[in-house]
């Protein structure tokens, strides 16, 4: 069985641990494709293109060289929006440095935005 989330995680982890400027991510998912547009929107990664070559498709995603780490939460765990500060303790390195990335009835998200929603879901990545 495959994860797609994690494959493609890896995949950037280890292109921005060579230096590269882009990354190519295959397979993909939605669920890839909106925890990219949350790190897009944190400042972690660039422009995101998505090619359809008949076989799934695929992103091309630039790197910004500003990510130090990277990964999936294992297992996945559910998370109340009071106590996303703990898991910010456990993944991220200090306050206000880094990302973690929720699963929410209202979409996936950072957990800056769960906090201001006041919504919890589950967490799927972290980012720093």
């Amino acid at each position: 069985m495959l994860d797609v989330l994690s494959n493609a995680l890896i995949t950037i982890k280890d292109a921005e641990a060579v230096g590269k400027g882009q990354v190519v991510i295959w397979p993909v998912s939605k669920l890839v494709y909106y925890v990219l547009r949350v790190l897009q929107r944190g400042g972690y990664v660039g422009e995101i293109e998505y090619i359809d070559d008949g076989r799934g498709g695929k992103y091309i995603v630039k790197l910004l060289g500003k990510i130090n780490d990277i990964g999936p939460v294992k297992p996945r765990y559910s998370v109340k929006w009071r106590d996303i500060p703990l898991w910010e303790q456990k993944f991220l390195p200090a306050r206000q440095i880094g990302l973690l990335v929720i699963s929410t009835p209202h979409g996936v998200m950072s957990h800056v935005e769960a906090k201001e929603k006041r919504t919890g879901g589950v967490l799927l990545a972290y980012v720093y």
